[in-house]
């Protein structure tokens, strides 16, 4: 792992492959960890370079007040189009996942130049909170046992990750999995200060961020290459979400998951894999 500094601020980043290799930027949802070693493993071994990337506020990016971001939604997109400048190699293949996919989103549509494809995972096309009518919300069931438990100690490893698992459970993900990410993401964390391991467990930075304008409305003067990635037992963002971005994107390709809910399963990184490399 190592790190870039673009838009005066620094951000963690974890290289796949060859340095010479068509470029696929990760953006983190929060963290880098939001996509999985494996994905990573076979971008690289299908000819790609696969930079994984943590957004301000997480991992080893820049930190500074969490409850308090001096920064907005577009920002973190013009951090993407930097980084993918940085990298160099010409335009990248940007994905984002969960709320990284909304950056994904705004970032092809402010800095166009900067992407040759996209690749949208388990997100949609409004900003956190209220979606539009015609969107599907959280699961109302989903969320309330999600934020009906205590906070663990955010200073004990063991209870941070055990409250990961236990969230995992609850979104219908892998609980094993979620467990010993979130126990990276500990280790990971520039301290244990609640507000900063909150940002690194659970993007809570994304709910006080300004995002403004709207997005959604441009999306159809889109005109890359992109694929919709959404798990069809996502209750956090449900399946209609995906089916309106690939709606909304001219020419995009939508790959629902059958098998999987917030998170791609390791059971699905090989078909995520072989289809983003067919997408650019």
């Amino acid at each position: 792992m190592s790190t870039v500094r673009v838009n005066g601020v620094t951000l963690g980043i974890e290289s796949f492959g060859r340095d010479d290799a068509p470029l696929v930027l990760l953006v983190g949802g929060t963290t880098m960890l939001s996509w999985p070693d494996a994905l990573c493993e076979h971008l690289a071994t299908g000819g790609r370079r696969a930079v994984r990337y943590d957004l301000r506020d997480s991992g080893e990016s820049t930190t500074t007040d969490p409850e308090a971001p001096a920064y907005t939604l577009r920002d973190l997109a013009a951090d993407a189009a930097a980084l993918a400048g940085a990298l160099g190699g010409g335009p990248a293949h940007l994905a984002g996942i969960g709320v990284g996919g909304m950056v994904a989103q705004v970032a092809a549509l402010d800095h166009p130049g900067a992407f040759s494809a996209l690749t949208l995972v388990g997100t949609r096309a409004v900003a956190p909170g209220p979606p539009d009518d015609d969107l599907p919300d959280h699961d109302r069931t989903v969320m309330r046992r999600l934020f009906a438990r205590p906070m663990p100690d955010w200073a004990n490893r063991e209870a941070v990750a055990e409250f990961a698992a236990d969230g995992a459970e609850i979104l219908g993900d892998d609980p094993v999995a979620a467990r010993a990410i979130a126990a990276r993401v500990w280790d990971r964390t520039p301290g244990t200060a609640p507000p900063i391991q909150m940002a690194n467990q659970m993007g809570t930075v994304f709910s006080r961020l300004d995002c403004a304008p709207r997005w959604r409305e441009h999306l159809p003067g889109l005109k890359v290459p992109t694929l919709v990635v959404h798990g069809r037992r996502n209750r956090f963002f449900p399946v209609g979400n995906g089916e309106a971005i690939a709606r909304e994107i001219p020419g995009a390709r939508l790959l629902v998951l059958e098998g999987a809910a917030t998170a791609i399963p390791r059971a699905a990184v090989r078909e995520v894999t072989e289809t983003m490399l067919t997408v650019g």
